[in-house]
């Protein structure tokens, strides 16, 4: 089945090197060594670029933002250490019609979107753990069943509540030995795990929002996470589907195949300066790695994968589907 429509691949830009400079240059983006003598550090074609993610000490130049703001072109920004602190988001990315379905969608739409979002979490965490040979999750799966049924978004809730404490109660079997996981924490990371986790939500969160904003949702918006002031709930919600089988399974790669290890943290519990652009390395290699999608079934990569589930998502809004197809991995 065809793709519902055209997606570049190599559409998003880690830039970490400290110090330098994002220029425009004859229709492509250059990154600029401005202290060093290197120069030219990288270029790319401004039409191919749909999202540039910058840590720390980068700048851009002036003609560089106005040309962004032409083009489309999503600026995200990091600390060094890459906790999100803001984005510059085109004038060009809203389509009224767009934003006027998704303001007039009311409760019940939102919670038909919402179960099938949170019935494909359940149903990929469960997957995600078979995966890894952890067995007696069966819980998981009537909670998964529940999840499509759930008559009120507080109900749903406490669906997906339940199933996240049964998942990650099991989620230290997928580790290999001199790693543990024995509860999730946030604000800030308690151990090396946590902190890897957090990191990998943080980077789909915003592959989320870019795509959203790509295809003209307002990501503030949300279904089920509660609306607050400079929090992205829409993208909070739609990242659901993507945590198990794209966040957690990624973080516990790493660490099983010893591509990141406990020496390469610092005492606070981020990535080293070395291991961090290990991580980022890996992560756009991930985010391109393709597989076969369960509805559509035809290859596309984990990237695309999150725009295409934007696209479905605009399309449920506007009324073009008469449902919402969460993804969902059977196996």
């Amino acid at each position: 089945m065809k793709s519902p429509e055209g997606m570049f691949d190599e559409s998003v830009v880690f830039v970490t090197t400290q110090g330098v400079q994002i220029r425009y240059d004859e229709g492509r983006v250059v990154v600029w060594d401005v202290d060093g003598d290197d120069g030219e550090l990288a270029t790319f074609p401004v039409e191919k670029l749909d999202t540039i993610n910058v840590f720390g000490g980068v700048n851009f130049s002036t003609p560089f933002v106005a040309e962004a703001n032409e083009h489309g072109i999503v600026l995200n920004y990091f600390t060094q250490h890459g906790n999100y602190r803001g984005s510059f988001v085109p004038e060009r990315n809203t389509i009224a019609e767009v934003r006027r379905a998704q303001y007039a969608l009311g409760d019940g739409g939102e919670l038909e979107i919402a179960r099938e979002m949170i019935a494909a979490k359940v149903r990929n965490a469960r997957t995600l753990l078979a995966r890894k040979g952890v067995h007696g999750t069966d819980r998981l799966a009537e909670l998964g069943e529940q999840a499509t049924s759930a008559d009120s978004k507080a109900n749903l809730r406490g669906v997906e509540g339940e199933a996240a404490e049964r998942y990650f109660d099991r989620l230290d079997e997928t580790l290999v030995d001199g790693w543990t996981f024995e509860s999730r924490s946030k604000r800030p990371p308690e151990d090396h795990i946590n902190s890897l986790l957090s990191l990998t939500y943080v980077m789909v969160k915003n592959e989320v929002l870019a795509a959203l904003r790509q295809y003209n949702l307002d990501p503030f918006l949300g279904v089920l996470h509660a609306d607050r002031h400079g929090r992205p709930s829409l993208a909070l919600d739609l990242q659901e589907e993507f945590r198990p089988l794209f966040c957690d399974a990624f973080a516990t790669r790493l660490v099983n195949q010893g591509t990141i290890g406990h020496d390469q943290f610092t005492a606070d519990n981020h990535l080293a300066d070395d291991a961090f652009q290990t991580y980022l390395s890996k992560f756009d290699d991930y985010m391109k790695e393709t597989f076969t999608h369960p509805y559509f079934e035809y290859e596309l990569s984990r990237r695309k994968a999150v725009r295409q589930q934007a696209i479905l998502l605009r399309k449920a809004i506007t009324g073009e589907l008469d449902t919402y197809h969460a993804l969902e991995v059977s196996r």
